[in-house]
């Protein structure tokens, strides 16, 4: 049988990879060519994205994939949601695009909500209220007068500014888009209310692209530059969440998803947005998906907080492997200290461990003190706020929950799995780890017709991987934990 080969750029907020994958005789084949640190860069009390070093990075795995000597018929990109890059009039980027956790928005929401109230933004886009959403930073790049929302023509968001780059040709793509908080799920139209709210003028956003459309074709420099040619740039789910939930290789509907990395992102598939009362209250979100769906999700702080603490022990002469660490977190006593995730101590502290630390004091809990208890707090933790999540999932949800998948790189944690399904009370499936690169090369196979919808892809996937599998253990144990949880996050 043929083989076709597409090349995936998977660009998450702490790395990204140039992914070859492969497909023949109906299963799919993956080859990581490149990796690279991506990090924001702090100037003058703003954080930033150096999106030329990205750039630079893509144009490497180019070079990678051409010395493979394989015919690559398509590229696709996806990021991270929320941010984006101005573009002036001549189709210059207009300085760095800022990062979404630059301070900024502090406070933005509330100040928006004197505009519009906060209960109208929801039932307009259905999307979580967080202060870093597109439609805050907009807010607040107009507040502080920024001289590049002044001058801009259009914004991009990350994945399709990167495609801009490689392509010359500008789009929005959906399941990106519908990160931002102006994004009418119903309509699938921008809502141009709410930018004009936020000082910014609705032009600004480009009509929408659907997942699986064609960008255009590498310009004619990097064509030759790279060797690989005239290759079609397929707009993708670029939302990195969007393009991991179409490869989870579930046979129906009835599965909750947790995509594990940095975020930690936990929802249902459907196929209307879900914008109710009791949505509203719980802070749900309905985001793009493919094939005309929603995900209708929650963010969890996911592995954010270890990641944190690694840095510092790394700075202090402390490296501990992956495999290290998940020894550490077995050998420490159980329950003896839990935060919530999500807290607003944890967003980007000078000290994580110190604030781990801090919210345990202020808890009455007993204080972490060693790197072990630390680690075993923070999957234990996490293991007892997916729990909180999907009882809300639960209730609404308009199917019966089975099973979660657990996708993206948080699946290979197998000690973190089985946590998990200790917590939660039904069983894990954990894999592929890959889920993002995955769906990312499903879409661009799905564009040039080798496979119809979301069902043939995850066919494919599912002939592709074995995920390993996790059921509920110790459950007496875990729910006495779960209490403990529900009443040190009532704390506050």
């Amino acid at each position: 049988m043929e083989k076709h080969c597409f090349l995936a750029f998977d660009l998450g907020a702490t790395s990204g990879r140039t992914i070859l994958g492969t497909i023949e005789d109906g299963k799919l084949h993956l080859k990581e060519l490149t990796r690279f640190p991506n990090q924001f860069l702090s100037i003058q009390n703003k954080f930033y994205w150096n999106i030329y070093a990205l750039y630079n990075e893509l144009t490497e795995g180019l070079k990678a994939a051409a010395s493979e000597n394989l015919r690559i018929e398509a590229i696709g990109i996806d990021t991270w949601g929320v941010d984006f890059a101005y573009v002036g009039e001549d189709g210059s980027l207009l300085g760095l695009p800022r990062a979404y956790r630059d301070p900024y928005t502090d406070g933005a929401p509330e100040a928006f909500f004197k505009l519009i109230p906060r209960r109208e933004v929801y039932e307009q886009t259905g999307i979580q209220i967080m202060n870093f959403n597109s439609l805050y930073q907009l807010f607040a790049a107009s507040r502080e007068g920024s001289s590049a929302l002044k001058a801009a023509k259009n914004i991009l968001f990350m994945p399709d500014a990167l495609s801009y780059l490689l392509t010359g040709n500008k789009v929005c793509e959906y399941s990106i888009a519908s990160t931002s908080q102006m994004l009418n799920p119903r309509t699938k139209q921008i809502e141009e209310k709410l930018l004009e709210a936020a000082g910014a003028d609705p032009s600004l956003l480009l009509p929408l692209v659907m997942p699986g459309e064609i960008v255009g074709y590498l310009t004619d420099y990097l064509a030759e530059e790279s060797g690989l040619g005239k290759v079609p740039v397929v707009a993708v789910a670029g939302h990195d969440t969007a393009s991991a939930v179409a490869a989870v290789p579930s046979e129906n509907e009835k599965f909750a998803y947790l995509s594990s990395g940095t975020w930690s992102l936990m929802g249902i598939e459907v196929e209307d947005p879900i914008i109710t009362e009791e949505s509203f209250n719980l802070n749900f979100t309905n985001e793009g998906g493919v094939d005309g769906t929603t995900r209708f999700l929650k963010n969890i702080t996911g592995m954010w907080l270890l990641e944190q603490c690694r840095k510092e022990w790394t700075n202090a002469g402390r490296t501990y492997s992956y495999f290290e660490i998940v020894k550490m977190a077995e050998s420490a006593p159980a329950f003896q200290s839990l935060v919530d995730p999500d807290h607003p101590s944890f967003a980007n502290p000078v000290s994580m461990s110190r604030a781990i630390t801090d919210y345990c004091l202020r808890t009455n809990q007993q204080a972490p003190e060693t790197d072990t208890s630390l680690i075993r707090c923070i999957f234990e933790s996490l293991a007892l706020k997916y729990r909180y999540v999907l009882e809300n999932l639960i209730r609404i949800a308009p199917f019966e929950i089975q099973r979660l998948h657990v996708i993206g790189g948080g699946s290979q944690n197998k000690l973190l799995n089985q946590w998990t399904a200790n917590s939660i009370g039904i069983p894990v499936v954990a894999g592929p780890s890959e889920a993002t690169a995955i769906g990312n090369i499903m879409m661009q196979a799905k564009s040039l017709g080798l496979v119809k919808n979301r069902q043939d892809m995850r066919r494919v996937i599912r002939d592709s991987v074995t995920p390993d599998i996790f059921l509920p253990q110790e459950e007496k144990s875990w729910k006495n934990a779960y209490d403990q949880f529900l009443s040190i996050i009532q704390f506050f």
